[in-house]
């Protein structure tokens, strides 16, 4: 089968910086060793074992690496989404919601760690964005995953840090020829579809592969650790391997700006569109209303290879390479160092310094007996004899007495060294002896602990920066591969960890008229936001020290309690604990507008109830009055009453004396 030119420019390529790198990788697979625990190497394991030492190391850089992994990765990384116009400030809040919804359907926290687990140990790590096209019922996802870096080859040439001024940058994977069908169906096609002939299926005319990207190991497996390249050859069964070749490379691509004098709107268009547009407004153009620019862009082109058959070639929607390295110890070349790489020299004086400690103890725990020459006839049977414990055993004491010699002790000065190498290897990620927990090492007050601890994260956030600076690069791919590819309705829903839900949809036209939030318009708008990483936003932060200032600020009378119960550390739920405080404070404020009425309708009531008493009051007097008057009325009435009889008992008494005096006066007479 005739190779296609471009398979054969990709395979040309990957042999060339396959071997400039050969060097890189084999310093990579020691330092991996080391991380593993397999600091020996079959000779120097045998040399130790022949001098009766052990093979065992001291193992000190695998717990700093995972503290360093920790540190770096405590929280994942906030995208801040800045607008270049004020126009643009509400669809940058939908983006945040977008980055942040990849980053959730990717897994993303998972594989930053792997990442940045690479950057650690080999040096370099990679993160790589991909749409995945089966995600969302067919319609696809933008994800992004870690590398390997023995995957990705770089031109020894590139002195950018990210690799932006590389030629090319390429992928490879190896595959099975199972995984290759299920991807590429079309290359199993055994029959022509126009003919109905059966025909070879491509994939028997491509040359198989029989290589591994992953180098094999330089020390003793000791661990029994496995890695691809002790797993390639465990299964018995010769599988068929593939190798596809994905090389990135930047072009021209023409594109379009479009000047609209009359509305003095400005649209950018590529080349498939700028033919619709001017169909659309072929009378517009024609009069010179309409300003019509070509300028080239760069843009990142991919070229599959499988073999020596070309799999697919199409330009995506960024001019950043979608393989973002996380570089290490920069040298100003595709090589950088890692950690442990520096930290390995120390871990062997280390371990030979453990090995000799444990050699001692060895031999000092054993008991050793000098027998004097001729005191004992047969020393074989001597050890026999020595083992029972109820033996006697006959010694010529003429010859002098057996004894054992006293083991002498190590110098202070040889465990101080051992000290001294955990000290220096924790020194060479910037981790102090503090940060992995060793709580004799903290001060004795709380504000000296976080002090120190805050000093010891200094190192660690200057390594963070320049990841920071990796994230960025990925974010800004992510971005760009998001308005390439969603441009279509599409709701973005992710939930918070209290149970919120933050939701955005794009490109959902209302009424059938104006689009809201059009991203499908701006695609080709590389500069519209600004992508960012908050600094220092995945490194771990003491709750309680926040805690304890914003305590001391509540005592000031600086912040209100929300404010501290926003900052406890233990309390989970914050969110709905303030929606019931704000319910509470809403029901005091109820209760105390209800006061404030029923202290109104209190003086109301004493007003009216004076009033009340009064009209009581005068109530009373006017009955008083009436029954005064009634009573002077009676007094009056029986007065005359009275009165009339005293006058009538005064005429009944004067009519008595008189007839008195008439009789008298007729007595007299007579």
């Amino acid at each position: 089968m005739k190779t296609d030119p471009r398979a054969q420019h990709n395979q040309d390529l990957y042999r060339r910086w396959r071997d400039a790198r050969s060097g890189w990788d084999e310093e990579a697979r020691k330092d991996i060793d080391f991380y593993l625990g397999n600091h020996f190497t079959s000779n120097e394991s045998d040399e130790l074992q022949a001098r009766n030492q052990a093979d065992v190391p001291m193992d000190r850089i695998s717990p700093a690496v995972e503290k360093l992994k920790a540190t770096l990765t405590s929280r994942p990384p906030t995208f801040t989404i800045t607008p270049r116009e004020d126009s643009d400030v509400k669809i940058s809040n939908v983006w945040r919601t977008i980055l942040g919804y990849v980053w959730d359907i990717s897994v993303g926290d998972a594989h930053l760690k792997q990442a940045i687990h690479d950057y650690a140990i080999s040096g370099l790590g990679y993160l790589y964005v991909y749409v995945d096209t089966e995600a969302d019922f067919g319609r696809g996802d933008v994800k992004f995953t870690n590398v390997n870096p023995f995957r990705v080859y770089v031109p020894p040439s590139s002195r950018d840090r990210w690799f932006g001024d590389a030629e090319s940058i390429l992928l490879s994977t190896i595959l099975t020829g199972e995984q290759v069908i299920a991807l590429y169906p079309e290359l199993n096609i055994d029959e022509d579809p126009e003919t109905g002939e059966s025909i070879t299926p491509l994939i028997e005319t491509i040359s198989s592969y029989r290589e591994e990207d992953y180098p094999s190991a330089q020390n003793k497996n000791s661990m029994q650790v496995h890695t691809p390249a002790e797993t390639a050859y465990l299964d018995q069964y010769e599988y068929q391997k593939y190798q596809v070749i994905e090389r990135y490379y930047k072009t021209k691509i023409p594109f379009y700006r479009v000047l609209d004098t009359g509305s003095g709107k400005e649209y950018v268009f590529n080349d498939v569109d700028i033919e619709r547009y001017m169909e659309e407004n072929a009378e517009i153009i024609e009069n010179g209303v309409v300003q019509i620019i070509e300028v080239p862009q760069n843009r990142v082109k991919v070229c599959a290879t499988l073999g020596e058959i070309v799999l697919y070639e199409s330009v995506l929607n960024t001019d950043i390479y979608p393989i973002v390295p996380l570089p290490n110890i920069w040298t100003e070349s595709p090589y950088p160092k890692s950690d442990v790489s520096r930290a390995r020299p120390m871990q062997r004086l280390l371990n030979k310094v453990w090995s000799l400690a444990l050699s001692h103890a060895q031999a000092s725990a054993g008991l050793k007996l000098l027998v004097p020459l001729g005191s004992v006839e047969d020393l074989n049977q001597l050890e026999k004899d020595w083992a029972n414990p109820n033996a006697v055993i006959e010694v010529d004491s003429s010859q002098g007495e057996p004894h054992f010699p006293a083991p002498q002790p190590l110098a202070a000065e040889f465990y101080r060294l051992i000290q001294q190498c955990e000290h220096y290897i924790d020194f060479i990620f910037g981790l102090p002896e503090m940060m992995h927990g060793f709580n004799e090492k903290a001060p004795e007050t709380v504000r000296g602990t976080e002090r120190m601890m805050a000093l010891g994260q200094e190192r660690p956030k200057s390594k963070l920066r320049d990841i920071e600076f990796s994230i960025n690069r990925l974010g800004k791919v992510l971005y760009n591969y998001a308005k390439g590819h969603y441009t279509f309705q599409k709701m973005f829903r992710i939930a918070q960890p209290n149970n919120n839900l933050n939701e955005a949809t794009i490109n959902l036209y209302d009424d059938k008229t104006e689009p809201i939030l059009d991203i499908a318009k701006d695609r080709y708008k590389l500069d519209q936001h600004d992508i960012r990483i908050e600094p220092g936003s995945t490194l771990p932060t003491s709750k309680w020290a926040e805690l304890g200032v914003y305590l001391e600020a509540y005592q000031m009378g600086l912040v209100d309690r929300i404010e501290v119960l926003k900052k406890n550390p233990e309390i989970f739920d914050k969110e709905g604990i303030l929606a019931r405080m704000d319910e509470k404070q809403q029901m005091v404020q109820q209760i105390q507008g209800l006061e404030g009425q029923i202290k109104d309708l209190q003086g109301d009531l004493q007003t009216a109830t004076r009033e009340s008493i009064n009209d009581r009051k005068r109530v009373e007097v006017e009955k008083t009055k009436t029954k005064l008057s009634e009573v002077v009325s009676d007094a009056k009435a029986d007065r005359r009453v009275e009165s009339n009889k005293m006058q009538n008992k005064v005429k009944l008494e004067a009519e008595r004396l008189r007839r008195e005096a008439d009789r008298l006066g007729q007595a007299l007479k007579a």
